[in-house]
């Protein structure tokens, strides 16, 4: 079986990809190498593969100016508008606990509401929580593609009902450290002769 590298000595963008790498281990290669490390872990790996292949450095984008709008400790009320600096914090759990009921929980559908609905009000996303839960109990979020492990220990556990997450946490360790074409690593039911 091929083993996973070292991420230093990786020399090229294909082998760089063909394997799962950790964001921190993704920001010491670049770091190494005196390379930026700001941005998610899928700007790094392209940050790092371009270097690998042709020396060139893929500069971090200038961040576009955000509201200054304190998230954290600013008094909220239906009439606030949703900025584009919008965090999920404990001000605004506590918000929406008083405005939408003492059993409100942060859900995948509802953040991505609150992300992509910039100067609508809270009083409109109280509204849209009550939908989207009417709407959750028949259907299913989606999970991100940059969210390998969520997606793999989705699949696992509607394969394998039996068994739970530290059969997950296995399997995915050994999936993970094997090579794929993309990089890649889905549950497939083969996963469970690894080990």
């Amino acid at each position: 079986m091929e083993t996973r590298p070292d991420i230093h000595e990786v020399t090229t963008g294909a082998e760089l990809r063909r394997w799962y790498w950790l964001r921190a281990e993704l920001a010491d290669a670049l770091r190494d190498r005196g390379l930026p490390v700001s941005g998610n872990k899928h700007v790094l790996l392209d940050r790092l593969a371009t270097f690998l292949d042709t020396g060139d450095v893929l500069r971090p984008k200038p961040r576009a100016q955000r509201s200054d709008f304190d998230w954290h400790s600013a008094p909220l009320d239906p009439t606030t508008v949703i900025t584009d600096s919008y965090r999920n914090t404990q001000n605004v759990r506590r918000f929406f606990r008083d405005h939408a009921g003492a059993g409100f929980k942060f859900n995948i559908a509802f953040m991505t509401w609150m992300r992509e609905n910039t100067g609508r009000t809270l009083a409109d996303a109280v509204e849209a929580y009550h939908a989207i839960r009417a709407d959750g109990a028949r259907t299913r979020s989606t999970i991100a593609p940059d969210n390998q492990f969520n997606k793999y220990t989705r699949d696992f556990l509607d394969d394998n009902p039996t068994l739970g997450m530290a059969e997950v946490r296995k399997y995915w360790a050994l999936k993970r450290a094997r090579p794929s074409e993309d990089g890649r690593h889905t549950y497939d039911p083969s996963d469970l002769d690894l080990g």
